[in-house]
């Protein structure tokens, strides 16, 4: 019932996000949160998420949790057929290259540590109710 209420709550902080900008959204839920748009490998329309996000240097890392659930989220697998994507941080929009992190890189637990302390450490949790090492995705802007 929890992850039902929590989901609808997520939907109207996406809805709020994008029918604002970018004005109101990017602190809504009290962590801060980008927009991702994706291209939809089947369907090639414009497919977008709202993510809590943490930033490495000058890209933004995002957790392709999907609450512990035990199969990625759409735009994870969207953004790994094509890596062109665009993020959107309060009102200012970029485009940026995707690259998954997978369990194993060299990269993969400082940076986990980095989006779980960012995030209250729900992904912790969210990692203790899938036996799937759940992937990052970093997002580095391009010219």
């Amino acid at each position: 019932m929890l992850d039902v209420l929590f989901s609808g709550i997520l939907r109207v902080h996406q809805a709020i996000y994008e029918a604002t900008g970018g004005l109101v959204g990017h602190r809504l839920i009290g962590v801060p949160t980008l927009l991702l748009r994706t291209t939809g490998r089947k369907t090639g329309q414009t497919r977008t998420a709202a993510l809590v996000y943490a930033k490495d240097g000058e890209s933004y890392v995002v957790v392709g949790s999907k609450g512990g659930a035990d199969v990625s989220p759409g735009w994870f697998f969207n953004a790994k057929a094509k890596t062109e994507v665009e993020v959107q941080v309060g009102r200012s929009r970029t485009n940026a290259k995707a690259e998954p992190i997978q369990k194993g890189d060299p990269d993969y637990d400082r940076l986990w540590a980095l989006t779980n302390q960012n995030n209250g450490n729900r992904y912790n949790q969210y990692q203790r109710k899938t036996s799937r090492p759940i992937p990052l995705l970093r997002l580095t802007p391009t010219p």
